[in-house]
């Protein structure tokens, strides 16, 4: 049985490189847009995805700068730390204030994601309104509609006329967005099919920064390979649990104990469960098998037959969402 991993996604914001400048103007200063950290559990029995707001404020430890020199440590909004030391920052970062090891990272700017898109020939999703939003040059009818690269790219980032314009209904798409990814490449076989699974992973080994494991084809095959079999019910996404920031509401800070009880089930590898805004469960049934945490050796600690029984306590629940839910009915 596999042991379980931690994935750290980071989309970059970068303009750099013709097919980025579109975008807007270089400035020669690099944000990350978007951060998941995602948690695959051991033996590939679930997916959890977790994203990090861009403005929570945390403890960024100094890093080696792009020109050598090291920055000095401190409490700024999580995008400074890509800005600062780029993906090796951003990992340290998440690592400071999660206590979870990364395994592996991957960096996806505009171009890469517009790529890896088109190499699915595109993604459906379902809109309850139409979309019409000039800076994120986006214009869709209402209904099912397949987006190409483009179109998928102008979805995640905009902000502007779709939701309430905040961070959190933008994670909340980017979420949703995600799930119709899983949807897709299940219900065509993608990830089963190695002549349809090569030009996607082709179209991410030439766009993704990644660390040495994942910078191959076969790294990314291995890793596809590895979640091929998880059902979409137990493939959960979820925002870490944040407020406010106390001193700026335009920033946000963690909800504790919260944040810290969702960070020590993924340090476990104890399952997750999620539940949407109306307190409905969004996964499978529990099954208490599953629910048992798993030693190092892979082997359950299920209680042996001359143990007391007694009652496993309720794993706690986070609001979110998985890939089993499907808008296009």
């Amino acid at each position: 049985m596999r042991g379980a991993q931690n994935i750290l996604v980071i989309g970059s914001d970068s303009r750099a490189g013709s097919k980025n400048r579109r975008y807007g103007k270089d400035s020669g200063t690099e944000r990350s847009d978007t951060t998941i950290l995602l948690h695959l559990s051991s033996g590939r029995r679930s997916a959890t995805a977790v994203s990090i707001p861009r403005d929570l404020m945390v403890d960024v430890p100094g890093c080696r700068r792009a020109d050598g020199r090291r920055s000095e440590p401190m409490f700024a909004m999580f995008n400074y730390a890509f800005q600062v030391g780029g993906s090796a920052c951003t990992v340290r970062t998440v690592e400071r204030l999660t206590n979870i090891r990364m395994d592996h990272h991957m960096v996806v700017d505009f171009h890469g994601f517009k790529e890896m898109v088109d190499a699915l020939d595109g993604v459906q999703i379902c809109l309850a309104k139409p979309i019409n939003d000039k800076a994120a040059k986006l214009r869709l009818p209402a209904g099912k509609v397949t987006l190409n690269g483009e179109q998928a790219l102008g979805y995640v980032r905009a902000r502007k006329s779709l939701g309430n314009g905040s961070d959190t209904d933008r994670m909340d798409r980017q979420q949703r967005f995600l799930a119709a990814l899983v949807h897709k490449v299940q219900s065509n076989d993608v990830l089963l099919n190695p002549v349809r699974l090569y030009p996607v992973l082709d179209a991410a080994t030439s766009s993704l920064t990644t660390d040495p494991d994942l910078a191959s084809l076969r790294g990314l095959y291995e890793l596809a390979r590895g979640v091929r079999d998880i059902p979409t019910e137990r493939v959960q996404f979820l925002t870490v649990p944040r407020e406010s920031y106390v001193y700026n509401s335009n920033r946000d800070q963690l909800v504790e104990p919260e944040a810290e009880r969702l960070f020590e089930r993924l340090r476990i590898d104890a399952p997750v469960e999620v539940v949407n805004s109306s307190g409905k469960s969004q996964g499978p049934p529990r099954d208490s098998s599953h629910n048992r945490s798993r030693g190092d050796d892979g082997k359950s600690d299920a209680k042996r037959p001359d143990e007391p029984a007694g009652p496993t306590p309720p794993a706690p629940t986070f609001r979110g969402s998985t890939a089993a839910e499907n808008p296009c009915g």
